[in-house]
Protein backbone atom coordinates (compact mmCIF):
# COMPACT_ATOMS: atom_id res chain seq x y z
CA UNK A 1 0.00 0.00 0.00
CA UNK A 2 1.28 3.45 -0.93
CA UNK A 3 2.10 5.47 2.18
CA UNK A 4 1.29 9.07 1.27
CA UNK A 5 3.19 10.50 4.25
CA UNK A 6 6.37 8.46 3.81
CA UNK A 7 9.45 10.52 4.79
CA UNK A 8 7.25 13.18 6.45
CA UNK A 9 7.98 14.31 9.99
CA UNK A 10 4.89 15.21 12.02
CA UNK A 11 4.41 16.83 15.42
CA UNK A 12 1.11 15.87 17.06
CA UNK A 13 0.14 17.68 20.25
CA UNK A 14 -2.19 16.24 22.87
CA UNK A 15 -1.21 12.83 21.53
CA UNK A 16 -1.20 10.60 24.62
CA UNK A 17 -4.80 9.49 24.17
CA UNK A 18 -8.12 10.19 22.50
CA UNK A 19 -8.29 12.06 19.20
CA UNK A 20 -4.59 12.96 19.33
CA UNK A 21 -3.55 9.33 19.59
CA UNK A 22 -5.99 8.36 16.81
CA UNK A 23 -4.40 11.03 14.61
CA UNK A 24 -0.91 9.80 15.47
CA UNK A 25 -1.98 6.26 14.56
CA UNK A 26 -3.33 7.37 11.19
CA UNK A 27 -0.25 9.45 10.34
CA UNK A 28 2.01 6.55 11.34
CA UNK A 29 -0.06 4.17 9.21
CA UNK A 30 0.43 6.58 6.31
CA UNK A 31 4.20 6.51 6.78
CA UNK A 32 5.05 9.54 8.94
CA UNK A 33 7.63 9.63 11.70
CA UNK A 34 6.36 11.35 14.79
CA UNK A 35 7.03 13.74 17.62
CA UNK A 36 4.31 13.35 20.24
CA UNK A 37 3.62 16.01 22.87
CA UNK A 38 1.32 15.96 25.88
CA UNK A 39 1.11 16.82 29.58
CA UNK A 40 0.85 13.10 30.37
CA UNK A 41 4.42 11.76 30.33
CA UNK A 42 3.43 8.18 31.18
CA UNK A 43 0.70 8.28 28.53
CA UNK A 44 3.22 9.50 25.96
CA UNK A 45 5.56 6.61 26.68
CA UNK A 46 2.72 4.15 26.35
CA UNK A 47 1.60 5.74 23.07
CA UNK A 48 5.17 5.73 21.75
CA UNK A 49 5.62 2.03 22.48
CA UNK A 50 2.27 1.24 20.87
CA UNK A 51 2.98 3.22 17.69
CA UNK A 52 6.51 1.91 17.31
CA UNK A 53 5.49 -1.73 17.64
CA UNK A 54 2.31 -1.54 15.58
CA UNK A 55 3.44 0.69 12.71
CA UNK A 56 7.22 0.18 12.75
CA UNK A 57 7.82 3.93 12.85
CA UNK A 58 10.16 6.20 14.78
CA UNK A 59 8.67 8.23 17.61
CA UNK A 60 10.08 10.97 19.82
CA UNK A 61 8.21 12.47 22.77
CA UNK A 62 8.09 15.74 24.68
CA UNK A 63 6.12 16.04 27.92
CA UNK A 64 4.97 19.37 29.29
CA UNK A 65 2.48 22.20 29.14
CA UNK A 66 2.43 23.53 25.58
CA UNK A 67 0.85 26.81 26.69
CA UNK A 68 4.33 27.49 28.13
CA UNK A 69 6.46 29.11 25.44
CA UNK A 70 9.57 27.15 26.37
CA UNK A 71 7.85 23.77 26.19
CA UNK A 72 6.37 24.61 22.80
CA UNK A 73 9.79 25.68 21.52
CA UNK A 74 11.41 22.43 22.72
CA UNK A 75 8.66 20.38 21.11
CA UNK A 76 8.97 21.98 17.68
CA UNK A 77 12.78 22.00 17.73
CA UNK A 78 12.81 18.32 18.69
CA UNK A 79 11.49 17.43 15.21
CA UNK A 80 14.49 18.98 13.46
CA UNK A 81 16.95 17.79 16.11
CA UNK A 82 15.78 14.18 15.92
CA UNK A 83 14.68 13.85 12.29
CA UNK A 84 16.22 16.78 10.43
CA UNK A 85 13.02 18.56 9.38
CA UNK A 86 9.40 19.37 10.22
CA UNK A 87 6.70 18.80 7.62
CA UNK A 88 3.46 18.57 9.59
CA UNK A 89 2.16 20.19 12.76
CA UNK A 90 -1.14 18.94 14.15
CA UNK A 91 -2.36 21.30 16.87
CA UNK A 92 -4.66 18.94 18.73
CA UNK A 93 -3.83 19.83 22.35
CA UNK A 94 -6.84 21.35 24.05
CA UNK A 95 -9.72 20.22 26.21
CA UNK A 96 -12.16 22.82 27.34
CA UNK A 97 -13.88 23.11 30.67
CA UNK A 98 -17.47 22.80 29.50
CA UNK A 99 -20.00 24.57 31.70
CA UNK A 100 -22.51 27.42 31.53
CA UNK A 101 -20.63 30.67 30.98
CA UNK A 102 -21.80 32.31 34.23
CA UNK A 103 -20.56 29.29 36.21
CA UNK A 104 -16.97 29.67 35.05
CA UNK A 105 -14.35 31.04 37.41
CA UNK A 106 -11.36 33.17 36.44
CA UNK A 107 -9.25 30.02 36.76
CA UNK A 108 -11.42 27.86 34.49
CA UNK A 109 -11.62 30.63 31.88
CA UNK A 110 -7.84 31.02 31.84
CA UNK A 111 -7.33 27.26 31.67
CA UNK A 112 -9.69 26.96 28.72
CA UNK A 113 -7.88 29.71 26.79
CA UNK A 114 -4.43 28.38 27.70
CA UNK A 115 -5.20 24.81 26.67
CA UNK A 116 -6.82 25.63 23.36
CA UNK A 117 -5.35 28.90 22.11
CA UNK A 118 -1.91 29.51 23.63
CA UNK A 119 -0.80 25.96 22.81
CA UNK A 120 -1.74 26.62 19.18
CA UNK A 121 -0.12 30.05 19.03
CA UNK A 122 3.25 29.03 20.44
CA UNK A 123 3.57 25.79 18.46
CA UNK A 124 2.53 27.45 15.19
CA UNK A 125 4.81 30.43 15.80
CA UNK A 126 7.83 28.18 16.19
CA UNK A 127 6.83 25.83 13.35
CA UNK A 128 6.58 28.37 10.54
CA UNK A 129 10.30 29.21 10.63
CA UNK A 130 11.63 25.75 9.64
CA UNK A 131 8.69 25.24 7.27
CA UNK A 132 9.46 28.48 5.43
CA UNK A 133 13.14 27.59 5.17
CA UNK A 134 12.33 24.29 3.48
CA UNK A 135 9.49 25.74 1.38
CA UNK A 136 6.94 23.22 2.60
CA UNK A 137 4.64 22.67 5.55
CA UNK A 138 1.23 21.50 6.66
CA UNK A 139 -0.42 22.93 9.76
CA UNK A 140 -3.68 21.25 10.76
CA UNK A 141 -5.61 22.52 13.77
CA UNK A 142 -8.36 20.75 15.70
CA UNK A 143 -11.15 23.28 16.05
CA UNK A 144 -14.79 22.81 17.02
CA UNK A 145 -18.09 22.68 15.18
CA UNK A 146 -19.61 24.28 18.30
CA UNK A 147 -18.12 27.61 17.18
CA UNK A 148 -20.58 27.51 14.30
CA UNK A 149 -23.66 26.13 16.03
CA UNK A 150 -23.41 27.78 19.47
CA UNK A 151 -23.68 24.51 21.38
CA UNK A 152 -24.96 24.67 24.96
CA UNK A 153 -22.35 25.37 27.66
CA UNK A 154 -19.57 25.97 25.12
CA UNK A 155 -19.28 29.79 25.12
CA UNK A 156 -15.83 30.04 26.75
CA UNK A 157 -14.55 27.03 24.82
CA UNK A 158 -15.83 28.60 21.62
CA UNK A 159 -13.95 31.80 22.42
CA UNK A 160 -10.70 29.81 22.32
CA UNK A 161 -11.59 27.65 19.34
CA UNK A 162 -12.96 30.65 17.47
CA UNK A 163 -9.54 32.23 17.91
CA UNK A 164 -8.07 29.10 16.37
CA UNK A 165 -10.39 29.39 13.39
CA UNK A 166 -9.37 33.03 12.95
CA UNK A 167 -5.66 32.25 13.17
CA UNK A 168 -6.15 29.60 10.50
CA UNK A 169 -7.34 32.06 7.87
CA UNK A 170 -4.79 34.72 8.77
CA UNK A 171 -1.82 32.34 8.67
CA UNK A 172 -3.06 30.65 5.51
CA UNK A 173 -3.00 33.94 3.62
CA UNK A 174 0.29 35.09 5.09
CA UNK A 175 2.20 31.90 4.25
CA UNK A 176 0.39 30.82 1.07
CA UNK A 177 3.44 31.49 -1.13
CA UNK A 178 5.84 29.76 1.24
CA UNK A 179 4.50 26.30 0.46
CA UNK A 180 2.67 26.17 3.79
CA UNK A 181 -1.01 25.33 4.09
CA UNK A 182 -3.00 25.99 7.26
CA UNK A 183 -6.39 24.38 7.85
CA UNK A 184 -8.69 23.46 10.71
CA UNK A 185 -10.72 20.29 11.19
CA UNK A 186 -13.83 21.09 13.24
CA UNK A 187 -15.50 18.01 14.72
CA UNK A 188 -18.84 17.77 16.48
CA UNK A 189 -19.17 15.47 19.50
CA UNK A 190 -16.62 12.68 19.11
CA UNK A 191 -16.75 9.21 20.63
CA UNK A 192 -13.69 9.73 22.83
CA UNK A 193 -13.17 8.11 26.23
CA UNK A 194 -14.37 11.40 27.72
CA UNK A 195 -17.58 11.27 25.68
CA UNK A 196 -18.11 7.65 26.71
CA UNK A 197 -17.74 8.70 30.37
CA UNK A 198 -20.28 11.51 29.92
CA UNK A 199 -22.70 9.10 28.26
CA UNK A 200 -22.47 6.82 31.28
CA UNK A 201 -22.58 9.48 34.00
CA UNK A 202 -25.02 11.94 32.41
CA UNK A 203 -26.84 10.33 29.47
CA UNK A 204 -29.25 13.26 29.18
CA UNK A 205 -26.35 15.69 28.63
CA UNK A 206 -24.72 13.39 26.08
CA UNK A 207 -28.04 13.03 24.25
CA UNK A 208 -28.38 16.83 24.21
CA UNK A 209 -25.01 17.23 22.49
CA UNK A 210 -25.82 14.50 19.97
CA UNK A 211 -29.33 15.85 19.28
CA UNK A 212 -27.95 18.54 16.94
CA UNK A 213 -26.28 15.92 14.72
CA UNK A 214 -28.58 14.72 11.89
CA UNK A 215 -26.77 11.37 11.69
CA UNK A 216 -27.75 10.80 15.32
CA UNK A 217 -24.38 9.74 16.65
CA UNK A 218 -21.00 11.18 17.62
CA UNK A 219 -18.11 11.03 15.17
CA UNK A 220 -15.61 8.22 15.59
CA UNK A 221 -12.05 9.33 16.31
CA UNK A 222 -10.83 7.60 13.15
CA UNK A 223 -13.24 9.68 11.06
CA UNK A 224 -11.62 12.85 12.37
CA UNK A 225 -8.11 11.43 11.89
CA UNK A 226 -8.89 10.62 8.26
CA UNK A 227 -9.53 14.27 7.42
CA UNK A 228 -6.41 15.36 9.30
CA UNK A 229 -4.32 12.89 7.30
CA UNK A 230 -5.65 14.23 4.02
CA UNK A 231 -4.95 17.86 4.92
CA UNK A 232 -1.48 16.88 6.16
CA UNK A 233 -0.58 15.33 2.83
CA UNK A 234 0.75 16.68 -0.47
CA UNK A 235 -2.64 15.74 -1.97
CA UNK A 236 -4.17 18.78 -0.24
CA UNK A 237 -1.72 21.21 -1.86
CA UNK A 238 -4.46 23.65 -2.99
CA UNK A 239 -6.52 23.55 0.22
CA UNK A 240 -5.67 26.29 2.70
CA UNK A 241 -7.45 28.66 5.07
CA UNK A 242 -10.37 26.28 5.48
CA UNK A 243 -12.38 25.22 8.50
CA UNK A 244 -13.64 21.79 7.48
CA UNK A 245 -16.38 20.26 9.60
CA UNK A 246 -16.48 16.55 10.39
CA UNK A 247 -19.88 16.70 12.00
CA UNK A 248 -22.53 14.39 10.62
CA UNK A 249 -24.36 17.43 9.26
CA UNK A 250 -24.72 19.42 12.49
CA UNK A 251 -23.80 22.53 10.51
CA UNK A 252 -23.92 22.73 6.73
CA UNK A 253 -22.14 25.08 4.35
Amino acid sequence: MDKKLRNNIAVVTGAAKGIGLAIAERLAKDGARLVLADLDEAGLEKASTHLTSRFDTEVATQAGDLSDQGVAEKTIKLASARFGRLDILVNNAGGGIIRPFAEHTPETLKTTIDRNLWTLLWCSWYAVTPMRKQGYGRIVNLGADSVRNGLWDHAAYNAAKGGMHGLTTGMAREFARDGITVNTVAPCAVNTPQMVAITKSDPALAAKFVSVIPMGRPAEMEEVASMVSYLASAEASFVTGQVISVNGGSTML
